[in-house]
């Protein structure tokens, strides 16, 4: 496994990725004292994003399956829990956008290779995680 996100696995036999993007930011609006220079104020952390691209050869790796399955994780609006390959945990991350580019097609229209492209966020560690209790639905039961 090369990176699970919930219980997606990205793995040469799914959606094995060539390149994995990351930028972090700071939120640290600046203020322009007269006379003086801008400055910064660290107010917190920013926006955490990746982006995952590569290519599927569907005779040997994932295809339209997978990318399948992706959208329709995206389309919940769900959190995930990221995991690395060494099972580290990378926090909540939800899915932003899927892109797909096919090519290389049979007589019958299939393709025969589909670049992708996944960009996910970090969600604040409080989010609603599949398969996990908020503590205020357990005071309930």
């Amino acid at each position: 496994m090369m990176l699970a996100l919930g219980f997606f696995a990205f793995s040469l036999k799914t959606a094995p990725y060539q390149q994995l993007r990351r930028v972090s930011s700071a939120r640290a609006p600046r203020n322009a004292p007269v006379g003086q220079r801008p400055t910064g104020q660290f107010v917190g952390p920013g926006d955490d994003k990746i982006t995952l691209s590569g290519t599927l050869y569907p005779e040997l790796t994932g295809g339209p399956s997978t990318l399948k399955t992706l959208r329709e994780m995206m389309l919940t609006g769900k959190a995930y829990v990221l995991l690395d390959g060494l099972g580290n945990v990378m926090g909540n991350w939800s899915i932003e956008t899927v892109s797909e580019t096919k090519s290389n097609f049979l007589q019958d229209g299939t393709a025969r290779k589909i670049t992708f492209e996944l960009s996910i966020i970090r969600e604040p560690d409080e989010a609603s995680v599949l398969g996990d209790l908020k503590i205020e639905d357990a005071k309930r039961s």
